[in-house]
Order: C-alpha cells, then structure tokens, then sequence
C-alpha cells in the first residue's frame, strides 16, 4: 500500500507491522507524532500491543528493559534531553543483552534551547553498546524499523534508529508500506531462549567478579562485531522480499571519483543533486553515505575509500574541543591503513540550519583546491579568506 507520510508516522507504521507486545514511551518534540499516531492505534483498539504511558523517558526505558526480559519484543522513540536522561539504562539494555528498537528523532541538546536537527543527542550515546542506524528518508526509516528487529533479535543488542528532527520526522512523503502477511514471514515472534519466567526462576545483572565483568564486556564487543555481517545479511534478505535494500553504506557514483563526500542522514540525499551537476562539468566526485554507525564498518570504508585522493566530511554534529563525530571516526579507520589520503572535516548544519547544495558544492570545492588539511574542523564555509583560495 503506498501512502503519504511523515518520517514519524512511517516510523509507527514500521513498528506496528513488526507486531511489538509492549509500547512504553514518552512525548517529546519532535518525537512526539509517533507516540501520538501509536496512542491512535491503541484507542482504535487496532494496535495489538500493551501501550505503556509512563511518566519519563527513563521510565519508557525501564518498562521495555523489564518486559523484554519477559520473552516479548518491545518498542519505543524519543528524542534530544529525553534520550539523554534515558543514559544510565541505555547501558543496562545493552548490558542485559535485551533487544529493544527505538527511533530517536535527531535534536540539538540544551542549552540553550533549540528543537531542530542535530545529531550530538544519538552520538552522544555512541558507547552505551547500541546499533545505531542513521536514515536519509521515510522509506528508508519504515524499512529500517523492521529490518532493526530482525537484527537485533538475532545478536541480541538494542538498536537505535536515528531520523533527523523536520527534514525527515515532518517532511511527507509517498511511502510503500508493506503487506502485513510479508512482514510476518519476514520477521517472525520473538522467542528468547532466557526470560524470566515465573514457573522457572532466574535472575539477570547480578553483582559478578571482575573478569566475569570483562567476560561480559568482551561478549558484547563481539556481538556488536557480528551485528555487521548480521545487518547486512537481512538488508539483502529484505530486498528479496520487499525489493529495497539500503547496505551498510549508501554510495553514490563512487566507482571513479578523486574527491569524495562522507557523511550521514538527509545531507545524503541532498549530495547526490550537486554531485550530478558536478559531474556534468567533468568533477569526479562521488558519495558515501553512513547508514550504519555502530558498529562501524570500517574494513568496508577503507576498501571502498582506497582510490580516493581527498575525502570531505560533513557533520551535523561537533564534539567540543575535538571535531564532527564522523570525521573522528573514519580518520581513525583510514590512519590504521596509512594510505595517507587527506580528510577534510566540515561540521555543518548545526542547531537543524539547512545545508543546502550550495554549501555542499562550496564543499567540494574548499576540498579540491586545499592541498593541506586542517587540524581543526572548517565550521565556517563563507570566510574565504580562511582557506587561502
């Protein structure tokens, strides 16, 4: 059934089909048409889940750790300050290995105040041992929903599925939503092999030793390293059935270009109309857009990336003192290989400001006549004088 929605909305609709027993959530703008469209369902008595409304996001958090621990698959969204006071038990659902789905709608954190686009709340979160998926559409969000419970069920982490505040959780778009009947094949009901269980007592997170802690810790490394060739694997699977694959990593006339864009989200999308028209003037450029972040594929950069001569990252994000998130991460990757290839990190569209064509050409351009990288990330593209160009 193809209809039009917002990212929000796509994003219930892909929760509902994955059949989820519990919902606990909280609203928070510009989450909040999720929790609203799901609370629909629940009057209509359509949703075939127990709708939990709780008092916080720590709370949401709390309920869907608890009742995943009982066998069931779970559900929930927030974003910004919500997902920030969710920390402390972000670190206990990965470390109780229960596989939870929830959609974080990118918002910038406070203070001061802002309810826009900005990709510092999930990253933030990078190490609490979470997938983290990162959309550049509605679509893509509906798919990735169901895809993340497969995945998650399967290594049995918790995933995170980020869509950027307005420019995806707003914006409408047509959406292909799928057959119920497809998406039960696809996916069938969650059944752990540990649950608690009143008729035959267990316990999870006791107090343990400290190599039974580095056991632990080791384990769910390793799972996170599975999780790679586990999202990949249904990604495929996925377009089999229901014909839209994603991969790992989105690229985009990558084959031959000298100068490529990194990045995430919905700038993506908006890089492939600059690169067209920068190629019709015979620029070889090209893209690669992150999907999945954690964990990290980077063995697929560094192959992918290899016959690059200039590499231009663009963050919607800034880590104080440091650079973009991304920028940090793939100069980690690449400097392992010492291949030498010069990156240059932009942290742009911060606070949700828009990064339109022109800023990316403007990027491509910085990138292709600078001979030297900078330490610092370039946070301003319109101060020429900067970059001696």
């Amino acid at each position: 059934m193809r209809m039009l929605l917002t990212g929000n909305h796509a994003a219930a609709y892909g929760a509902r089909l994955a059949r989820p027993r519990v919902i606990a959530a909280y609203p928070i703008t510009p989450q909040s048409p999720i929790y609203e469209k799901i609370s629909e369902w629940d009057g209509q008595g359509v949703l075939g889940a127990r709708m939990m409304r709780v008092e916080s996001e720590h709370s949401a958090m709390a309920a869907c750790i608890s009742a995943s621990l009982t066998g069931v698959r779970t559900f929930t969204a927030t974003a910004s300050q919500g997902l920030a006071l969710m920390h402390e038990l972000l670190h206990f659902a990965s470390g109780m290995r229960v596989p939870i789905v929830m959609v974080n709608v990118n918002r910038s954190l406070a203070a001061p105040w802002s309810f826009w686009s900005e990709q510092t709340d999930s990253l933030s979160q990078r190490d609490t041992g979470w997938l983290q998926f990162y959309v550049a559409d509605n679509q893509e969000a509906l798919d990735t929903v169901i895809q993340v419970f497969k995945i998650s069920e399967t290594v049995f982490l918790p995933t995170m599925i980020v869509l950027e505040a307005f420019y995806t959780s707003h914006f409408m778009e047509p959406v292909e939503v799928p057959d119920q009947k497809l998406v039960d094949k696809f996916l069938p009901p969650f059944e752990p092999a540990f649950r608690l269980d009143t008729d035959n007592p267990t316990a999870f997170s006791q107090t343990v030793s400290q190599e039974q802690y580095a056991r632990f810790r080791i384990q769910r490394h390793s799972a996170m390293e599975d999780a790679l060739e586990v999202s990949e694997d249904v990604d495929k699977e996925y377009k089999e059935r229901f014909g839209r694959g994603y991969g790992l990593l989105d690229c985009y006339r990558l084959e031959d270009a000298e100068t490529v864009l990194v990045t995430a989200g919905t700038i993506g999308s908006t890089a492939r109309v600059v690169i067209d028209s920068l190629r019709e003037v015979g620029k070889m450029v090209g893209m690669v857009r992150i999907r999945l972040f954690r964990p990290f594929p980077k063995q697929r950069l560094i192959e992918l990336l290899k016959n690059a001569k200039k590499i231009a990252v663009i963050d919607r994000n800034l880590s104080p003192g440091q650079e973009g998130v991304f920028c940090e991460e793939l100069k980690s990757a690449l400097y392992s290989r010492g291949n030498g290839i010069l990156v240059f990190g932009f942290a742009l569209g911060l606070g949700g400001s828009n990064v339109s064509p022109v800023h990316i050409e403007k990027v491509f351009d910085i990138t292709e006549k600078m001979n030297t990288a900078p330490i610092k990330p370039i946070l301003n593209i319109e101060d020429k004088d900067a970059f001696g160009i």
